[in-house]
């Protein structure tokens, strides 16, 4: 962990410094390098603290900050700051974004979708809930959920199940696993995928901490479904960010009579779109985007070609474009996209459209 991001979890780990203060912090002395270097006033001054509880973090042999620290190296842990790079953009343009993630494991690259619900699912749920995660993650899509009982444990298996990929967000540290039972799931995500959480080291999964989790949770999705939901289901919170994050929302009806029904009827009542099956969620949000077949076609074809040939493939899209438009991004005459233009569509790599344009097949 460098300079910076020590400074960082230092703060993060003080008593009394929460997501606000420290953007104030980074806003004020430009690192927080400088400020655990500037005096205990203007530490005061800027996170509003009293000068005892500055000096003290200010401190350098806090015990409980070099165990957090070693916790974090053994459990291979690092910290992505909102300034950094790598930090989610999705994430970034929410209004409330987390100063700091901790992330173990690798983000996944690419689109993501949120799926959410009932911990006290029902059978048809959970199946539901496990083919459309797995058709979607077929697809390249990151699932995204938050390792909870019933629903949310059905969304990360089905993504695993199919081979791809998901996130899972937690409500507490980044050494726990909760529930407890989901430990072989926990550990099953690490493998190849993320698990993320804004709380620090030692945090318990408190009741409180879930509201939070989930405006990460929709943050870091193109969308959000809601599979079942009771009428008070922590679920509905997810929602609700979902709508005021700008995400699209969608939810999966149920029998009226049925308590794990209330609250997704309820969401398609006031707008979320009804989802029966993954195309649904397809149809609305990527209606180009190729299965998991046509993609493995695509990659075959790739690795046979080289050159300018690569290079126009690689422009092509599932969007018409003209073969003018080609030529020009990758610098060749007219002539010269033609043929090669014709030449993939003999491999059958594109299809050719009305008006000179092309997509991928």
């Amino acid at each position: 962990m460098d300079q910076e991001h020590c400074s960082l979890f230092r703060l993060h780990m003080s008593p009394g410094i929460g997501r606000i203060s420290l953007f104030k912090l980074r806003k004020a002395f430009g690192s927080f390098s400088a400020v655990l270097s500037a005096p205990p006033e203007e530490l005061s001054r800027f996170a509003r603290l009293s000068s005892n509880r500055a000096q003290s973090i200010l401190a350098l042999n806090d015990p409980q900050l070099l165990r957090g620290q070693k916790l974090l190296e053994s459990l291979q842990a690092r910290i992505i700051s909102f300034w950094d790079r790598e930090y989610p953009d999705c994430l970034r343009h929410i209004h409330d974004p987390p100063a700091l993630l901790y992330l173990r494991g690798t983000l996944p690259a690419g689109e993501g979708f949120a799926i959410v619900g009932s911990r006290r699912a029902t059978v048809s749920g959970l199946r539901l809930t496990e083919e459309i995660a797995a058709e979607l993650a077929q697809r390249k899509v990151t699932i995204i959920s938050g390792l909870a009982r019933g629903i949310d444990t059905a969304a990360h298996r089905g993504a695993l199940d199919a081979a791809g990929t998901t996130i899972a967000v937690l409500g507490c540290g980044i050494d726990r696993v909760y529930p407890p039972e989901n430990a072989a799931l926990f550990q099953r995500i690490l493998q190849q995928n993320a698990i993320v959480t804004e709380f620090p080291p030692g945090v318990q999964p408190l009741a409180g901490h879930f509201p939070g989790r989930n405006r990460i949770i929709s943050g870091l999705s193109r969308g959000v479904l809601v599979v079942e939901a009771a009428s008070d289901s922590g679920s509905l919170i997810t929602g609700d960010f979902a709508l005021e994050q700008g995400r699209e929302l969608f939810a999966v009806p149920g029998a009226v009579k049925n308590s794990t029904s209330f609250g997704t009827n309820r969401l398609i009542k006031q707008g979320a779109q009804v989802v029966t099956e993954a195309s649904d969620i397809l149809l609305s949000l990527w209606p180009n985007l190729p299965d998991a077949k046509t993609r493995d076609a695509e990659e075959q074809l790739s690795a046979q070609l080289e050159g300018t040939t690569l290079k126009v493939y690689k422009k092509l899209n599932f969007e018409p474009q003209h073969a003018d438009e080609l030529g020009r991004a990758c610098g060749l005459t007219p002539m010269e996209v033609s043929a090669i233009l014709l030449d993939l569509e003999l491999r059958g790599g594109v299809q050719t459209l009305p008006g000179g344009r092309y997509i991928r097949n």
